[in-house]
C-alpha cells in the first residue's frame, strides 16, 4: 500500500515537471531537472526505470549513483550550436536546407525560428560559392559555421578551404585570424556508394593552418564544436552520419553552457595494460567492442579515443604505448598515407617510443578501393570488430583463426 502511494505522490509531481523537461532548448536546465527528479525518487524510495523525453533515464531511482542522462550525437551538436549561437551574436550557420529543412540529418532543427534567417542561411547548392562567403565573412571577424551535406562535397570547395581559409593567418603574418567552422558527416555511411562515403581525415591533417577533429560520443560531439566554434582559426569538423542517432551517457558537467573540451587533447575510453588500440570517430565504437571479445581471451587492451586528429595527443599515445608495449591503429579511411601511419611514424613513436615495442605496430583501414555500393561488398571494404581483435591478438601473439 505504502508502495502505491508513494508511487502517485511520484506521478503527480512529475507532471510539473515533465512538461518543461520535454520542451527545453537549454540542456544544463534539463540537468537541473533531472537532478529534480532524481532526489524525488531518493526522497520517496522509489526503485524503478523512468524516461523523460528520452533523454533522462534512471534505472534505480532510490540510488544516485544509477541515474543516467543519455543524450544523442545529434542533440549534442545541436545543442552546442544553440548555446554558442546564443552566447555570441557574431556566430551564424549557413549551408544547404540547414534553415527551413533544419538540416539533412536535422543537426540545425529549431534554429531558424530561434534566430532568424539573418544567422541561418540556406544557400543555393554551390559549395564554392557559400564557402568563399563564409571564409570572407571570417576575415571580417564573424564566425560562420558551414555545414556541407557531406564532406564528400567540401572538395568543390576546397580551394577555399586550403588556400582561402588555412593559409592566411599564415601569410598575413598573424594579421588576420580565420575563425570559421566547416562541420558535416565524414566517412562511410550505409548503402550511399563511392562518391559519398570516403575520409577526409588525412587529407585535411596534412595540411598546416587547419585543425581537425573527429568526434565519438555525445561528449565529445558538445565538448568539441563549442571549442572548434571559439577557436580562433579554422578548424574542420568531421562528423559520422551513422553515429548521428546514438544515445550516449552524458554528466551535468558535459550539459552545462560552459563546457568545452581542449582541442588536440585525446581521451583514454578503457583503460587496459596488454595493447593500445588508437582510433576516432566510429571506429572508437569498433575498438571498445573488440576490447570486450579480447577480454575473454585473457587480453586487456586500453582504447584511446583520438577525438583530435591534428593535432594529435602525441604524449597520451606515447604514454599507453609504453605501458602496454604494443599498438594497434583503427581507421575506415584508405590504408596508405593515413591516420594510422601518421601516429606510427609521426607521433614521437619511432624516436621515443620505439624501443618499448614487443611487437610490430598494426594498422586496421579501409580497403585501398572506392568505396563499393553493393551492401555486402561495402561491409568487406570497412574495418569490423573482428579485423582489430586479429590485429590485437597478433600484437600478443597470440593464435588467430
Amino acid at each position: 500500500m505504502l508502495g502505491i502511494v508513494r508511487q502517485k505522490m511520484l506521478e503527480q509531481s512529475l507532471k510539473k515537471i515533465r512538461p518543461a523537461v520535454s520542451v527545453l532548448r537549454s540542456y544544463s536546465s534539463a540537468a537541473k531537472q533531472c537532478s529534480l527528479i532524481r532526489n524525488l525518487c531518493t526522497n520517496l524510495k522509489i526503485s524503478r526505470k523512468i524516461v523523460i523525453s528520452g533523454r533522462c533515464v534512471c534505472k534505480n531511482a532510490y540510488a544516485y549513483a544509477n541515474m543516467v542522462m543519455l543524450m544523442t550525437v545529434r542533440e549534442a551538436l545541436n545543442s552546442a550550436l544553440d548555446e554558442e549561437m546564443s552566447a555570441d551574436s557574431k556566430v551564424f550557420l549557413m549551408g544547404e536546407e540547414v534553415g527551413e529543412y533544419q538540416g539533412a540529418y536535422k543537426i540545425t532543427k529549431g534554429l531558424l525560428d530561434k534566430y532568424g534567417p539573418e544567422r541561418v542561411l540556406d544557400t543555393p547548392i554551390t559549395e564554392a560559392g557559400f564557402t568563399g562567403i563564409a571564409v570572407g565573412a571570417a576575415y571580417y571577424g564573424v564566425k560562420p559555421v558551414v555545414e556541407f551535406m557531406t564532406f564528400n562535397f567540401s572538395m568543390q570547395a576546397i580551394d577555399h578551404i586550403i588556400n582561402s581559409a588555412a593559409k592566411t593567418n599564415y601569410m598575413s603574418s598573424g594579421q588576420i585570424s580565420v575563425p570559421i567552422v566547416f562541420r558535416g558527416p565524414n566517412g562511410a555511411a550505409a548503402g550511399v556508394g563511392a562518391q559519398h562515403s570516403q575520409c577526409y581525415a588525412a587529407w585535411y591533417a596534412s595540411c598546416p593552418g587547419l585543425k581537425v577533429l573527429a568526434p565519438y560520443s555525445s561528449e565529445d560531439a558538445r565538448g568539441l564544436l563549442k571549442a572548434a566554434i571559439r577557436d580562433p582559426d579554422p578548424v574542420v569538423f568531421l562528423e559520422n552520419e551513422l553515429l548521428y542517432g546514438e544515445s550516449f551517457p552524458i554528466s551535468d558537467e558535459v550539459l552545462d553552457s560552459s563546457f568545452c573540451l581542449p582541442i588536440g587533447k585525446a581521451k583514454i575510453e578503457r583503460k587496459g595494460k596488454d595493447v593500445t588500440i588508437a582510433a576516432y570517430s566510429k571506429m572508437v565504437g569498433y575498438a571498445l567492442k573488440a576490447a570486450e571479445t579480447l577480454e575473454k581471451d585473457g587480453i586487456d587492451a586500453e582504447v584511446i579515443n583520438l577525438r583530435s586528429i591534428r593535432p594529435l595527443d602525441r604524449s597520451m599515445i606515447n604514454a599507453s604505448v609504453r605501458k602496454t608495449n604494443r599498438l594497434v591503429t583503427v581507421e575506415e579511411a584508405f590504408p596508405q598515407h593515413g591516420v594510422g601511419a601518421e601516429i606510427w611514424f609521426d607521433a614521437s613513436i619511432v624516436e621515443e617510443s620505439f624501443a618499448y615495442l614487443d611487437a610490430p605496430v598494426e594498422r586496421i583501414a579501409g580497403a585501398d578501393v572506392p568505396m563499393p555500393y553493393a551492401a555486402n561488398l561495402e561491409r568487406m571494404a570497412v574495418p569490423q570488430v573482428e579485423d582489430i581483435v586479429r590485429a590485437a591478438k597478433r600484437t600478443c601473439y597470440r593464435s588467430v583463426s
